[in-house]
């Protein structure tokens, strides 16, 4: 009883179950075998057609989830992913098609390039916000406008592909791309967002600076009163959440199709799928690589389901809106209910 209650009682977990008991009523309710088609999301993300895809989508979903969790630990909200995100792949691209190194050390150097337009980028939303009074909330997400933009017309004029018909630019050159697991489709790329999850982790329960945050986020005012300087580590904490963004660009150009192709990295809306993951852990490190894997799950698993089952994919997107309101709402059973149930038993 003591187990049943710590599950039900904890929100997430309680939001996650909602979510899933309502999404079977739904689909009680459009005449579909709610069992059936939970069973076609499992394996076709789980299973071994999908794994691959899964593990892909994951790679962009938790890198995002990741970039935002760690201001958003200290109760900042990055909503300008998207602008770091390009500019970190077009920062990429720029420099592996024209880079003079070798092909292993210029996928190293693209890295970099991508995590430091992406740093430098949020930085100045951050400074947007110290120096000049502009909300960081709204500072990011404006950035994001114009960075969306400028490399849009990279792509469109100075970088265009001769010849193409679509708003992309050249192919990398033969090497300068992310090694592959196998003959699977997911790259090292997935690694080193395992990486970075791992570093967040020690940052935020082994160090000074993570403590920072956590108390930060708990209460803003209490820190500074304990001396932690407000604008420096939003600055900080800016920087490495653009840098986290920036790698997931830098990732997917030098991934298939090995170029930068306008749209292609905000059009699965993997910044806001990595927002709703950190909401719902509560940007807790390890929380956040589970919900990030819950819905890399559901996006592989929701076209599973609609081939098999003829339920249409939306229905997983409704999940997860269904889970964030049950999470905001922060619904728990009564206790009095468990009292009852623990007297009776």
């Amino acid at each position: 009883m003591h187990r049943i209650k710590a599950v039900v009682a904890s929100p997430v977990a309680f939001s996650v179950l909602a979510g899933v008991v309502i999404g079977a009523l739904f689909l009680v309710g459009t005449g579909a075998d709610p069992v059936a088609a939970y069973e076609a999301v499992i394996t076709g993300s789980l299973g071994a057609d999908g794994i691959g895809s899964t593990l892909t989508t994951l790679t962009s979903v938790l890198g995002l989830a990741l970039a935002l969790a760690v201001p958003l630990r200290a109760g900042l909200i990055n909503l300008g992913g998207d602008g770091q995100l390009v500019l970190g792949g077009m920062a990429a691209a720029v420099t592996g098609l024209y880079s003079p190194l070798p092909a292993p050390l210029t996928v190293v150097l693209s890295l970099l390039a991508g995590m430091a337009a992406g740093a430098g980028y949020a930085a100045l939303a951050a400074v947007c916000e110290n120096r000049f009074g502009v909300p960081l909330l709204v500072s990011s997400l404006l950035l994001s406008y114009p960075a969306a933009s400028f490399a849009s017309y990279l792509a469109r004029y100075p970088l265009k592909e001769p010849g193409s018909s679509l708003p992309q630019t050249r192919q990398l050159p033969d090497g300068v791309a992310l090694a592959t697991f196998g003959s699977s489709t997911v790259t090292v790329g997935l690694l080193l967002v395992v990486v970075a999850a791992a570093a967040y982790w020690f940052t935020d329960r082994r160090t000074a600076f993570g403590y920072e945050m956590r108390m930060t986020g708990l209460n803003a005012r209490f820190s500074a009163y304990a001396g932690v300087e407000r604008k420096g580590l939003t600055l900080r904490l800016m920087a490495v959440s653009g840098a986290l963004a920036g790698l997931v660009g830098a990732i997917g150009v030098l991934s298939f199709p090995y170029r930068f192709l306008d749209g292609s990295l905000t059009a699965s809306g993997y910044t806001w799928t990595g927002l709703t993951a950190a909401l719902l852990a509560a940007a807790s490190p390890v929380g956040t690589v589970l919900a990030s894997f819950f819905f890399a799950v559901l996006q592989v698993g929701g076209l599973s389901m609609e081939r098999t089952t003829e339920v249409p994919r939306e229905l997983t997107q409704v999940l997860q809106a269904i889970v964030i309101v049950f999470l905001a709402a922060r619904l728990r059973f009564p206790q009095w209910w468990f009292n009852r149930r623990k007297e009776a038993v």
